[in-house]
């Protein structure tokens, strides 16, 4: 596997990883979720990165495959072009039901 697309791969591993500490200390909630705007932020962030690395390793590979991979690149343009217009139920949804996916990916790629 080509080293930049290594590195972005593990940056995508290393902002899961994170994503996942924000609720090391407590249960995974909705209701606290959307009251705390700084996890928020940092959620978004990191989704951010994951969507950007994603484009980077589609720009130096083609046919690189990871599921969903367009729909990532979607929700980190619109985080960082169209903020208004990101709700916390949606990404939720991301770190809920999405990311467990995508971290499971990526790590069986990495292990390649």
């Amino acid at each position: 596997m080509d080293s930049e697309i290594k590195t972005w791969l593990y940056d995508i591993q290393q902002s899961i990883s994170e994503i996942e500490s924000y609720f090391i200390d407590r249960p995974k909630k909705f209701e606290d979720y959307s009251k705390d705007i700084k996890t928020k932020r940092a959620v978004e962030r990191d989704i951010e990165i994951i969507g950007e690395a994603i484009n980077r390793i589609l720009k130096k590979d083609n046919d690189f495959e990871i599921e969903n991979a367009q729909k990532i690149i979607g929700t980190r343009n619109r985080i960082a072009h169209g903020y208004d217009k990101i709700s916390d139920d949606l990404i939720w949804s991301i770190v809920i039901n999405h990311l467990p996916k995508l971290s499971s990916e990526i790590n069986a790629m990495l292990e390649e």
